[in-house]
């Protein structure tokens, strides 16, 4: 701890032509550090916690140059001053600190929006513990808090002890974290292969458990960590009990509904399914909820609950093949025989469209322009959508009726106009109306 006189004579020494030695000293080790976790990362998946995104951001780096420091110290002259040393000890143990709890919260929580948050917090709360700790203020600090105290259950409670189990209790749920994170990655290790398919359900519902009992012990281990008994949580599990009987229900449910969904294997991840008229595939089962990402990029979160009692509707469940058909009309003097054969041909040589079952050409409607044909086809990956194969089998289907010079007709409508018969007109001879005839009012007979 550096106060009063060393405090200064610390400042001093940093002002020293010696100190220029310990600088190249510790250059050294942040590059020896900074290469090895470079070369030990290069080759492996980045974003974890031991390398982070660039490797030089995770954990590994501050911790293998706090041990080169380290090492370095205890190697160096007695009669040499430590000054920069002495500085950057307890700068890199910070910096491990702060590196290993935001690396396992982020493993943790991938997607919470306050990880960023407390990842701020967290810093500055480190660091400002550092600069307390190097200007000698922090036992004046810490007797500051233990002077206050206030009465919890006929006892003395002080500031400082709450804070110690806070930060213990922070302690020992980083680390079940880290564990539980550490595990589940394990667990969850190639499921995006083909072959592991069928078992992701079996080692998402071992994850999820796993984390679920880790959280239970170390927040047990936390609580003891934080002065509080144990036995004051009979009363806590009673109300609990009370408050899931009563408005935590669908929550309960849906946990349940998680677990039933992962453990019988009915809708798995990676399954097409079709919820609520909402169409998509299956890429997340937690113990709430499911996640259902649609072929456009919309997801759409589902409660476990419903999941289970309403109708779901699987196009995968058993099979992964599904079929697509289009329609196209050919003139009525065109040789159908001669023409699906080649069709099929056609069709069948498109990249994704499986030979089993085979595609299928078949006459469906005498449509008024022309004969109607249904062109159906197979394919066997439905999360990768269906548009695409359609078209690329209008097309073929399009190049070979141009090739064979069949006609597509246009629709054709027939009007007929009604025949109008012309009235036969009476003669008119040049001495005028014939006799009998009647003449106009005021007209003479000549």
């Amino acid at each position: 701890m550096l106060t009063g006189q060393t405090l200064a004579g610390w400042v001093q020494g940093l002002w020293q032509l010696a100190s220029l030695a310990e600088l190249a000293l510790l250059a050294a080790c942040v590059g020896l550090a900074g290469g090895t976790a470079w070369l030990l990362g290069r080759d492996r998946r980045r974003g974890g916690i031991w390398f982070g995104q660039r490797v030089v951001d995770g954990v590994l780096f501050p911790l293998l140059a706090l041990g080169a420091v380290l090492l370095v110290r205890q190697g160096m002259p007695a009669d040499m001053p430590r000054a920069v040393f002495h500085l950057a000890v307890p700068v890199l143990m910070s910096l491990c600190a702060i590196r290993l709890a935001v690396r396992v919260l982020q493993a943790a929580f991938p997607q919470s929006p306050l990880v960023r948050l407390v990842e701020r917090w967290l810093s500055w709360l480190v660091w400002l513990c550092l600069v307390l700790w190097l200007t000698g203020l922090l036992p004046v600090v810490l007797a500051e808090l233990e002077a206050i105290t206030w009465t919890v259950g006929g006892g003395q409670v002080s500031l400082r002890s709450v804070i110690e189990g806070a930060l213990s209790a922070v302690v020992v749920l980083v680390a079940v974290l880290w564990l539980s994170a550490a595990i589940e990655a394990r667990l969850l290790a190639g499921v995006s292969d083909a072959g592991f398919v069928g078992n992701v359900s079996l080692r998402k519902i071992a994850a999820n458990a796993t984390r679920a009992l880790l959280l239970v012990v170390g927040l047990l281990f936390a609580l003891s960590a934080a002065g509080i008994p144990l036995t004051a949580l009979s009363v806590l599990g009673g109300a609990i009990g009370v408050g899931i009987g009563l408005g935590l229900q669908k929550l309960a449910a849906n946990y349940v509904s998680g677990f039933v969904l992962l453990a019988e294997g009915s809708l798995r991840i990676g399954d097409m399914v079709v919820v609520d008229g909402f169409e998509g595939r299956i890429t997340d089962i937690s113990t709430r909820y499911t996640v259902i990402r649609a072929l456009n990029g919309r997801e759409s979160i589902v409660p476990n609950e419903m999941m289970i009692t309403q109708r779901v509707v699987s196009m995968t469940m058993s099979d992964t093949r599904i079929n697509g058909t289009t329609v196209v009309q050919v003139a009525y003097d065109t040789d159908v025989d001669a023409l699906i054969p080649q069709l099929v041909a056609v069709v069948a040589a498109i990249d994704r469209v499986i030979t089993d079952p085979a595609p299928a050409v078949t006459l469906t409607d005498f449509a008024a322009s022309g004969l109607e044909l249904t062109i159906s086809f197979w394919i066997r990956d439905p999360h990768n959508g269906l548009g695409a194969v359609r078209s690329a089998v209008n097309l073929a289907v399009l190049r070979t009726l141009n090739a064979l010079d069949v006609e597509i007709p246009y629709p054709q409508q027939v009007q007929r106009e009604p025949r109008i018969k012309a009235a036969a007109a009476p003669a008119v001879s040049p001495a005028g109306p014939p006799q009998g005839a009647e003449l106009p009012l005021g007209g003479t007979r000549a």
